[in-house]
């Protein structure tokens, strides 16, 4: 199990050097949209990582996180463009906002379950959309959107991809560090209780409705730093990017790569996205092609593609590793 063990940090060790260096191997191939789509696919995997925290984890259906995602979004724009604070604290403070925001909204709907919970945030999601269509005083530009500056630290302006692209690499394996911590402590074992059944983790003592809550606001803090990202890498937001579309595709996003898992929402982020670049031509029949790979994936591979390549990983290491004899079968053929 140690050589295991090894054998996965070194993998993952191997993982991180390759993204620090991919900047260099798009330039080199004269890829330069590469570094924008990997800039994009850096936000996402911390939107979705905050998706699967609360759907993957806790198991509460919820197809409304595009409304945290434009919190974090309006939020840092609006404090960074009229209170004139940095980027970098007005992600962190509408990130802060969205998670009481959830708690907020996990408090009353923690009694809800199923369709019901699910139904519940979508129309959440709607009322979310409909303030930034029509805010008072058109703080948001409404169906105009806004502009926004670019992150800076210093005086240092993060103002082309491959600037924002290092950014963006620490921020996620920042959080995905923070997320491995949370589920392997008396937290997250909390979460999977209540994902398992709600009714035996309550008789075991577990505050359910505590926990609920501390799930969405964990979720809404990411998946709203997520949009705040996105605000100050595009510079540009409008109310289209935040619809239950946006909500759904971060499902598909979660659902391909596979829930519960730190490197799950990785794995189907990069996917989806390398199969929008590649369909972009079929643009009419993305929604068609998109629909046909996620049954796909849920009837032959249900634990997502990252469970499919785990699977693989361990066949691997078992014809590299073969497993030490026992001291029985030493002993006869000695």
């Amino acid at each position: 199990m140690q050589k295991i063990a090894l054998h996965k940090k070194i993998a993952l060790l191997a993982l991180i050097v390759a993204a620090f260096l991919l900047p260099t191997f798009f330039q080199a191939i004269g890829y330069r949209i590469g570094i924008f789509v990997a800039c994009m696919a850096f936000l996402y995997i911390i939107a979705v990582s905050g998706v699967d925290i609360v759907f993957g984890y806790s198991g509460q259906i919820t197809i409304g996180h595009a409304a945290f995602f434009a919190i974090g979004a309006y939020g840092s724009a609006i404090m960074h463009n009229y209170l004139s604070i940095p980027a970098v604290f007005t992600m962190l403070i509408a990130s802060a906002v969205a998670a009481g925001v959830g708690a907020l909204l996990a408090y009353p709907a923690s009694k809800l379950v199923f369709h019901f919970l699910a139904l519940a945030t979508v129309a959440f999601g709607e009322i979310i959309h409909q303030i930034i269509t029509a805010s008072p005083g058109e703080i948001t530009g409404n169906f105009r959107g806004m502009f926004s500056g670019p992150v800076s630290f210093f005086g240092f302006p993060l103002n082309n991809n491959q600037r924002f692209y290092y950014f963006g690499l620490i921020c996620v394996i920042l959080f995905l560090l923070v997320k491995y911590f949370i589920f392997r402590s008396k937290v997250g074992r909390a979460f999977i209780a209540i994902r398992e059944n709600t009714r035996a983790a309550d008789g075991m003592g577990i505050n359910v409705r505590k926990y609920k809550i501390m799930a969405f606001s964990v979720s809404a803090f990411y998946t709203a730093f997520g949009g705040a990202m996105f605000t100050h890498f595009v510079r540009y937001i409008s109310p289209e990017t935040f619809t239950i579309q946006q909500s759904i595709m971060f499902l598909i996003m979660l659902l391909f790569g596979g829930t519960a898992t730190i490197l799950g929402p990785v794995v189907g982020v990069v996917s989806v996205l390398m199969l929008q670049e590649a369909i972009r031509p079929l643009q009419e029949y993305q929604a068609f092609i998109f629909g046909v790979m996620m049954l796909l994936v849920i009837v032959i591979i249900p634990g997502g593609l990252w469970g499919f390549l785990q699977r693989i990983w361990q066949k691997l290491i078992a014809i590299v590793v073969p497993k030490p004899k026992k001291e029985g079968e030493q002993d006869a053929k000695s």
